[in-house]
């Protein structure tokens, strides 16, 4: 009762504070509901480091919080999963902070696998028949490659963290984005136009890529159910080039990652998987340099210990014995400095083309190309334009020319006249003309009105 004067007003008795309006609801909730079995779906899940558990509970027209303390604890706990259909035992509450209806779950059992869970397990059967996820169809992915596409959200913390590890692991590999949205009505079809566009680069006029990256962050199976529909499912198939699919945590699993070439934990790690350190290259190319020149040491040092021996156990004819010997120790070190320059210029090479790829896909001369193409449609449509105008133009002098020739202007010229009564109707027989009746007869350079007598 101290709580409740708290929040009372004390000018006007009677009226009720927030937290007593909540705490009688709370109260009745708890006293004529009580603890009841409701079924439903399971949806957005959230384990809390401390050992409890908040989901919602849905069914086709509404859903409800649920909050299970302790949930380990509990029996049935285990039954609670994203897409789950269950039947738990709750008492109907109130949570007084924020004035939202829950039920407090104590046990729990499952009814058999909720609607989207048994829908993503018939799609699996089927695509699996097909052969959709067997091993020896599936791309081996590219050891270098050079330039990455990015099929995800331009907006999501996934693109951050992919574009975060690639600089810190390969800053010369290019990554090409192509944005489309990751959740909601509709996604998975753009996902799937994604898919096959940058599959077929010539054709849409977009840079080849060595390797595809199609994912997002973590969250439900709602969320990640547009990579779970059949049209993704099949564009990954189909695709010439190979794909990591880096879709939600570790946890998630969704139809994509069984079709892709490569299936990552998550968005970073298909980074990771995609492409190799760059300090560990350099650090394997510099044992790669070290172990070759010791093998040319090793190699010089017992033909010198040979030369040596042969030397002193020679008393004739040294030299004609160690020519030979010291012919091939010369040709064996000039061919490996010949291998070891090669080996140093084609490195040097490849650094070169993937510098001169790398400022090739510059977005100002990626612009700068485009411009040019416009200015040059622009020039076209003019050019295109101005002929349409000169033959219009032509065309209707023609017009002219002919009406001219065989209008009335032209008979007007050869004498003829035209005669017409008062209202403008031509008058062509002497019939019809009455007595006091006013005619206009139009001539080349006028006209004359005349009134009709009878003679």
């Amino acid at each position: 009762m101290v709580s409740e004067t708290k929040h009372q007003s004390s000018s006007e008795p009677g009226i009720w504070s927030v937290t007593q309006l909540l705490r009688r609801m709370k109260n009745l909730m708890e006293i004529h509901v009580g603890e009841v079995w409701i079924e439903g779906e399971v949806s957005n899940l959230r384990r809390q480091p401390s050992g409890h558990w908040y989901f919602s509970l849905k069914d086709q027209g509404a859903q409800i919080s649920c909050a299970m303390f302790g949930a380990r604890k509990r029996t049935g706990s285990e039954m609670i999963e994203d897409g789950a259909r269950v039947r738990i035992f709750a008492e109907a509450s109130v949570y007084e902070a924020r004035g939202q209806l829950q039920v407090i779950v104590t046990k729990a059992k499952s009814v058999g696998a909720g609607e989207l869970q048994a829908k993503l397990e018939a799609l699996k059967s089927k695509l699996k028949n097909e052969g959709l996820f067997d091993a020896d169809r599936k791309q081996a992915i590219p050891k270098y490659p050079e330039t990455i596409g990015l099929i995800t959200s331009a907006s999501g913390a996934a693109l951050q963290d992919m574009l975060n590890v690639l600089s810190r692991r390969a800053s010369w590999v290019q990554p090409v984005l192509m944005p489309v949205r990751v959740q909601g009505k509709g996604a998975e079809n753009e996902i799937a136009t994604a898919i096959e566009r940058m599959g077929q680069p010539t054709k849409y006029n977009l840079p080849t890529c060595d390797l595809l990256i199609v994912g997002r962050g973590g969250g439900s199976l709602e969320d990640l159910w547009n990579f779970n529909e059949e049209v993704v499912a099949r564009a990954i198939s189909a695709c010439s080039i190979p794909i990591i699919s880096a879709v939600g945590h570790e946890v998630d699993f969704t139809i994509a990652d069984f079709v892709a070439d490569l299936r990552a934990p998550t968005p970073s790690a298909a980074i990771e998987l995609a492409v190799i350190d760059g300090d560990e290259l350099k650090n394997e190319l510099g044992h790669q340099c070290v172990r070759l020149a010791r093998r040319v040491q090793d190699r010089l040092t017992h033909m010198n210990l040979m030369l040596e021996g042969l030397s002193r156990g020679c008393l004739r004819e040294g030299d004609k014995l160690l020519r030979e010997p010291t012919l091939r120790i010369d040709a064996a070190n000039a061919s490996m400095d010949r291998q070891l320059t090669a080996n140093l210029k084609l490195l040097e090479s490849r650094l070169m083309r993937i510098g001169q790829m790398h400022q090739a896909q510059h977005p100002r001369k990626v612009l700068n190309r485009r411009v040019e193409k416009l200015n040059a449609l622009h020039a076209r449509i003019g050019r295109a334009a101005e002929d349409s105008l000169v033959s219009r133009r032509h065309k209707l002098e023609r017009k002219h020319d002919l009406l001219r020739a065989l209008g009335p202007e032209s008979a007007f010229q050869r004498g003829f006249s035209i005669t017409m009564d008062q209202r403008g109707r031509i008058v062509s027989s002497v019939d019809g003309l009455i007595p006091g009746q006013r005619i206009i007869s139009k001539f080349a350079d006028g006209e004359v009105r005349s009134d009709i007598v009878e003679e």
